[in-house]
């Protein structure tokens, strides 16, 4: 068996990441964000409703946005602290205008939550938009009070 080279996520030191958007990795034209919602090893995850209501919405709205056929992947995080923004060909202020106007969408949504019917999601019961629009208010709190590097810290 040959050595198996480590992902570049797990070569940054978790502890000192905090809430923000950060450049994760660069593979040609194609950005990863580290939406990061929550600190790391903070003791403080989202729940299972809040993380997947969160993505339907969020992917929903980014892919219809001015952006949207940049946009490559948006999902969650394993660890439940964030999530991940995969765009092409975009400039990082472009992309966070589009996080942003994207957060406050889902905190003005009226109505049901996008894919919400059985033959549209896997687990269409597990959705609660009262907690993706709490999510997404204490993100774009996060996002607005602080100049946003896209660089990790330390």
């Amino acid at each position: 068996m040959r050595d198996v080279k480590r992902i570049t996520s797990f070569t940054v030191d978790h502890d000192k990441i905090d809430s923000g958007i950060y450049v994760s990795r660069i593979d040609g034209d194609i950005v990863t964000y580290d939406m990061r919602t929550r600190r790391p090893n903070g003791g403080d995850y989202m729940d299972n409703l809040t993380m997947h209501t969160f993505e339907h919405m969020f992917a929903t709205y980014v892919r219809n946005s001015d952006i949207a056929d940049s946009i490559i992947y948006f999902g969650p995080m394993g660890c439940r602290t964030g999530f991940y923004l995969l765009v092409r060909g975009k400039d990082n202020e472009t992309v966070l205008k589009t996080v942003i106007e994207t957060l406050e969408k889902i905190i003005e949504h009226k109505g049901a939550v996008f894919g919400a019917a059985r033959r549209e999601c896997g687990n269409y019961r597990g959705l609660r938009l009262s907690s993706a629009k709490e999510e997404a208010k204490r993100y774009l709190s996060v996002l607005k009070s602080r100049k946003n590097t896209f660089e990790y810290e330390g």
